[in-house]
């Protein structure tokens, strides 16, 4: 049982939304879009939802920065 004395730690998203992904790498959402339906940015379906793996925003900085070194 938890302690309600103690804090609880924020969960990280492991998905997020277009607007959200947008929002963190700083592009507009039609760029987002673009990315996903070119493969760039992989993302996941449930129904008409569709979000966007947390690790893969982090892999595709990593990779803008590997192409400007």
């Amino acid at each position: 049982m938890r302690d309600p004395h103690q804090p609880t730690m924020p969960i990280e998203p492991l998905l997020v939304r277009v607007e959200e992904a947008a929002r963190i790498l700083s592009l507009s959402r039609s760029t987002i879009y673009e990315m996903l339906e070119s493969g760039e940015l992989p993302s996941v379906r449930r129904g008409t939802a569709r979000r966007i793996p947390i690790t893969a925003l982090h892999e595709w900085i990593a990779r803008q920065l590997q192409q400007r070194a």
